[in-house]
């Protein structure tokens, strides 16, 4: 009995022991944490944006304007989609959740990492307003500490009203009343149930659930709101029924500053960087590759109806960029076909700038795409249907290439269809949701950069209120296609603004590649894009209307016309050089006869003359190409042969180049009854009898008669009644002739 009570001491001593020193550390490592009643009412917001100069843009400190809200204006749905959302027992714990906080503790030991956090409310305002986003021991300890503080000094509205005018909802929203004004341009009064959802939703990643970039993915996770608020029995099963089926309305309000698309574009750009955005708010600076004087020509350029507009350069820099729809997604039209169908195409070796396809009528499986002019082509070189923008071949390229093979090559260019979209409409820009017109300008960029892709950027770098840098983009290359494929689509595309959609920048006196596109019906138009590039700048333009009514615009005229007003400031002073259309590739000299006449692709015979020898342009590593004989080793279809009135009429297949050596053979000797230059029928009139004739085609190179395979035809027989004209005699010599 003593020996268990010692024992008992012993642990005894030891557990209170470990305990005081926990307690002691704790009271330590959180000595400094004194709850701020300042800045639990706001958070400052000291963050100034710097051009490509190094010069503060004009009205962009952006100084902490916000307006408050008070929880009592709030409408009931919307504070409940926030306790069902971010914490569920918010009135029933004294600020800590200690059921999760032990679950989470478990996983992240399991785990090795600080993966879950576990944090309610009320410790979410205090490490958001308090602290830095370090996930350290230390800082988790202070949390708890300012947080039971919180508690016994405010009320829990009080705490859910600061928590709501200081968290942060993305693209600079802090505060559901900064949030409500941006993301739908009402006060956070006014916020439906849906749209208290879509915010409350926000709150998990801001970026990745942006109504405006994924509206998919933001109407999933809305719907998960909404669902924990039927589970919390805030809303009724049928709320929640009818909610799920209303369609997000947001509508952006990018009301921030001068130059509030650029803007607009650094807070998008900044929330897909690792940092913690409560801990650069204060004295934060961000430098981005602004370049003023050209941001303030497109942004005063004169503009038919909603626009957007962005010029990079081709090492990676948003040098400007405006536009009246936010950084929305629109459906590319005919933009996509070099990205998605032509240049994966010809990466897989099925085609070439040369390779002709028959434009006709086509249906795949109840699919039957038409042209944009409603007719049909018939035999078109690849060159031409992309210049032209034929929708028939690029259908029936991405068929043989596949949606698989396509959907490949677009993710290694950030470009991801839904899964609806994966079908052959995508050749045709046929998607649920588009692209925005950044995704585009990055993914022609790189033809410039022979092949290798990398997104443009806004950002330069980000110092914190000390001037330390904090942040530096990563240059990332991503080899989609090889510098042969590059050439060619350069090549091509260079074309197109030549005499193709895009002809309006012909006269630009330097080499520019480009495409358009349009999305429209015979109603008028949604969407027109002209996307343009030369070896220093991508300028890509888009027109149409933000709520989609019909226009009377294109891409290859009002788009190219404020594309060609903005090359010629760009290259008011300096030239860009010509864009690269020779490297990783070869010329080599074709059969012109065989492609021309025939749609046949062979390398020219050695012997082929000049004019029969058509140079074009293919991979480096594309497989040898078969090659010709024809003047080698000449061929031709068996000539006819007949007899009318006693004499023999040979008719020779129309071909260029060649010669004929004619023969008529009888009783074992041969007389030549014709020897030269193709002839449409050659005429013999030999004497009484029958007869075999060959045809002999020959190829004179100017020295020496190159001969083919010599053609017996069959036996005719001339008589005096010319009964009958071609006749095969039957050999009688060894046939019992006479009892038949």
């Amino acid at each position: 009995m003593k020996k268990f009570l010692k024992i008992t001491a012993i642990i005894l001593g030891c557990f209170i022991a470990v305990a005081t020193a926990l307690l002691i550390t704790y009271y330590v490592l959180t000595a400094d944490a004194v709850l701020n009643k300042g800045k639990l009412y706001s958070v400052e917001q000291n963050i100034a944006i710097y051009d490509d100069n190094g010069e503060e843009i004009a009205d962009a400190y952006l100084n902490n304007k916000r307006a408050s809200v008070k929880l009592s204006d709030l409408q009931q749905h919307t504070i409940n989609a926030f306790i069902a959302s971010e914490d569920r027992s918010f009135y029933k714990h004294n600020g800590l959740n200690y059921k999760r906080m032990l679950k989470a503790a478990y996983k992240n030991l399991i785990s090795h990492s600080f993966k879950e956090g576990a944090s309610t409310i009320s410790q979410q305002l205090v490490k958001n307003t308090h602290l830095s986003g370090d996930k350290t021991i230390s800082r988790k300890l202070k949390e708890i500490r300012l947080t039971k503080k919180l508690e016994r000094e405010y009320t829990k509205e009080e705490i859910l009203e600061m928590y709501l005018n200081t968290i942060y909802f993305g693209h600079n929203c802090y505060g559901l009343q900064s949030a409500a004004k941006f993301y739908f341009d009402k006060k956070a009064e006014n916020l439906t149930l849906e749209e208290s959802a879509v915010l409350a939703g926000l709150l998990i990643s801001p970026n990745n659930y942006s109504p405006f970039k994924y509206p998919e993915k933001c109407t999933k996770r809305r719907n998960t709101v909404l669902k924990a608020m039927e589970d919390c029995r805030f809303i009724s099963e049928k709320q929640y029924a009818e909610s799920i089926k209303q369609p997000i309305e947001a509508k952006q309000n990018n009301e921030t500053c001068n130059y509030g698309s650029y803007v607009a574009g650094v807070f998008d750009e900044l929330e897909s960087i690792d940092l913690n955005f409560y801990d650069i708010s204060d004295g934060c600076k961000i430098y981005t590759n602004l370049q003023p004087d050209l941001q303030n020509y497109i942004e005063n350029l004169s503009y038919p109806c909603d626009n957007a507009v962005i010029v990079t350069t081709a090492d990676g820099k948003v040098s400007a960029f405006k536009s009246t729809i936010g950084n929305t997604r629109r459906q590319p039209g005919s933009t996509i076909k070099p990205l998605a169908v032509y240049a994966p195409a010809i990466e897989e070796k099925l085609i070439s700038p040369h390779t002709k396809i028959l434009d006709e009528k086509i249906d795949y499986m109840g699919y039957s795409p038409a042209n944009n002019d409603n007719r049909y082509h018939g035999y078109v070189t690849v060159t031409e249907s992309l210049n032209k923008s034929y929708n028939i071949p690029s259908v029936k390229i991405l068929n043989s290439l596949t949606v698989e093979k396509a959907e490949k090559y677009l993710s290694k260019m950030d470009i991801n269809p839904e899964e609806s979209d994966k079908n052959l409409s995508l050749a045709l820009g046929g998607m649920s949701h588009g692209i925005t017109i950044k995704q585009l300008a990055d993914g022609y960029t790189q033809f410039a950069n022979s092949g290798l892709y990398r997104p443009s950027l806004f950002i330069k770098k980000i110092e914190d209120k000390h001037g330390k840098t904090i942040y530096e983009p990563q240059i990332n290359q991503t080899r989609v296609f090889g510098e042969g494929t590059a050439s060619l689509i350069n090549g091509i595309l260079t074309e197109t603004s030549k005499s193709g959609t895009a002809k309006l920048l012909k006269n630009l006196p330097y080499n520019v590649a480009s495409k358009t596109g349009t999305c429209g019906n015979d109603k008028g138009n949604t969407d027109a894009y002209s996307i343009s590039y030369t070896s220093a700048h991508t300028v890509g333009v888009w027109l149409g209307d933000k709520d989609y009514k019909r226009l009377n615009i294109t891409g290859g005229n009002q788009s190219c016309k404020i594309t060609e007003q903005i090359f010629d400031v760009l290259y008011k002073n300096e030239r860009p050089v010509n864009l690269e259309t020779e490297n990783g590739t070869q010329t080599v000299d074709i059969d012109a006869e065989l492609y021309y006449n025939f749609n046949k692709t062979e390398l020219a015979d050695e012997l082929s003359p000049k004019l029969n020898r058509l140079k074009v342009k293919i991979l480096n590593s594309i497989t040898p190409l078969p090659k010709s004989t024809r003047f080698t080793f000449p061929t031709i279809k068996t000539p006819s042969v007949k007899v009318e009135n006693g004499n023999v009429f040979i008719g020779l297949c129309q071909t260029k180049y060649y010669s004929y050596l004619i023969k008529r053979t009888i009783n074992g000797n041969n007389e030549v009854v014709y020897d030269g230059k193709w002839k449409g029928e050659i005429l013999d009139s030999p004497p009484f009898g029958v007869y075999t004739y060959s045809v002999c085609p020959y190829y004179f190179d100017g020295i020496n008669k190159r001969f083919g395979e010599e053609i017996i035809l069959p036996d005719v027989s001339i008589s005096n009644n010319n009964s009958n004209p071609q006749v095969k005699i039957p050999d009688i010599a060894k046939s019992d002739w006479y009892n038949r």
